[in-house]
């Protein structure tokens, strides 16, 4: 087995050592040169926070904030520790959210991800992500220049141009999203075309279901998946398929409770939060708003970095009540008024019409007489509609992640 460096197979007293450094170095940084974090992290000891136990106790800054940060100090909200003109390029994502691209070699970690798939140096990339306003191409190609392969810029669209540049130019790899792999396939089976020279794919930004991984098998694509995103980069990747997502090495994650900054526990699905040692954009403890699980061991391959399950669907899972909106962050708050509670969940649903809410509580203990009433009490207060408490035994609840559950019916 080959390995892209040394950090993927250290040992975990290395692992150990290397978080102890880094930390708090990267939060000093932070504080001392961006606005944000100054902040954000007023107060705080740099020298304090040099363990994942100390990382939790920070607050998380969630994507779904950023557009009002950056709204009050165009165009990064103080979250860079550089200013405009040293960046290399500037994008746009929905929201509108900026995000920064710094004048480093692979400033998204990419490359790491693109060896795991098999991919060296020499070897012709397809790359179909897209180039216009959001990073996922120039993410892909600044590490597939790292590694020393020339890329295709493809893009999205244009699919039998696509599928004539691959017959012409016999690309070994395929970078892209599944689905738009698959349209590429059937438009040069179509067409008559011979794409055979594409032998791995890495893809991302859409599910991988089994059955597609298996017919991208069959006509000889090993298909690897990863996990990215515009602001931070390479968050996972996959070495060997259906082992789990490997955390890049550039990174520090966390799954913590939808709604509230608390770590669950391992194998419990959560949302993905994320803090990383990028030192023009040092987001710390960023909250993706994706929701995943972390795996129990090492993977097969020898990388000895945490795994998780990859991404299971979106953290965000606010309802409208009764004209109210609910975000997960107020049954959190609930849950936390009650240390009875163990694990809880907010289920609406509907009666003659009317919504109704439910609070699915499992407890550590035997319930006292007037808890119900009491958690009832503290959902009102919170999110200032009424509902009741009903309690389940250990284990009821299933582990998805879901803090709200809508089961009216919109038919």
């Amino acid at each position: 087995m080959e390995y892209y460096d040394n950090l993927e197979t250290q040992s975990a007293k290395a692992r150990t050592t290397t978080l102890r450094e880094a930390l708090p170095v990267q939060i000093a940084h932070a504080q001392e040169r961006s606005g944000y974090y100054a902040r954000v992290l007023a107060g705080i000891d740099p020298e304090s926070i040099d363990s994942p136990e100390a990382l939790a106790s920070l607050p998380v800054t969630r994507r779904s904030e950023l557009q009002t940060v950056q709204q009050k100090n165009y165009p990064f909200g103080g979250l860079t520790t550089v200013d405009t003109e040293r960046l290399t390029r500037v994008y746009q994502s929905p929201g509108p959210i900026y995000e920064p691209e710094a004048r480093r070699p692979d400033y998204w970690r990419m490359a790491r991800a693109l060896f795991a798939t098999g991919l060296r140096a020499g070897q012709l990339i397809h790359n179909a992500f897209s180039y216009h306003f959001t990073p996922a191409g120039f993410m892909l190609e600044t590490g597939a220049r790292a590694l020393g392969c020339p890329v295709f810029p493809a893009g999205t669209g244009q699919t039998e141009l696509q599928v004539r540049a691959i017959n012409d130019l016999k690309p070994v790899g395929y970078a892209g999203t599944p689905a738009f792999l698959k349209t590429l396939l059937d438009k040069a089976d179509k067409l008559d075309l011979d794409v055979s020279s594409l032998k791995c794919a890495l893809v991302s930004g859409s599910l991988l279901p089994l059955s597609l991984r298996q017919e991208f098998n069959e006509r000889g694509i090993k298909t690897f998946q990863c996990l990215a995103s515009a602001d931070i980069g390479l968050i996972a990747y996959e070495s060997i398929p259906g082992e789990g997502l490997i955390c890049d090495e550039g990174v520090v994650i966390e799954i913590v409770r939808p709604g509230c900054s608390k770590p669950v526990a391992d194998g419990e699905v959560g949302e993905l939060v994320v803090t990383t040692f990028n030192p023009e954009y040092p987001l710390i403890r960023f909250g993706t708003g994706d929701l995943s699980a972390i795996l129990p061991g090492k993977s097969p391959c020898g990388r000895t970095h945490v795994r998780i399950r990859g991404w299971l669907g979106r953290a965000d899972q606010t309802v409208k009540v009764r004209r109210l909106f609910i975000h997960p962050s107020q049954i959190a708050a609930t849950l936390k008024r009650h240390p009875e509670i163990t694990k809880g969940r907010l289920v609406v649903s509907s009666e003659n019409h009317q919504d109704v809410m439910t609070l699915e509580c499992e407890l550590s203990d035997t319930p006292h007489p007037k808890l119900a009433k009491k958690i009832a009490s503290s959902l009102r207060d919170i999110c200032k509609l009424r509902g009741e408490a009903v309690f389940l035994s250990p284990g009821s609840l299933p582990n998805d992640g879901q803090v709200i559950v809508d089961r009216r019916s919109y038919e």
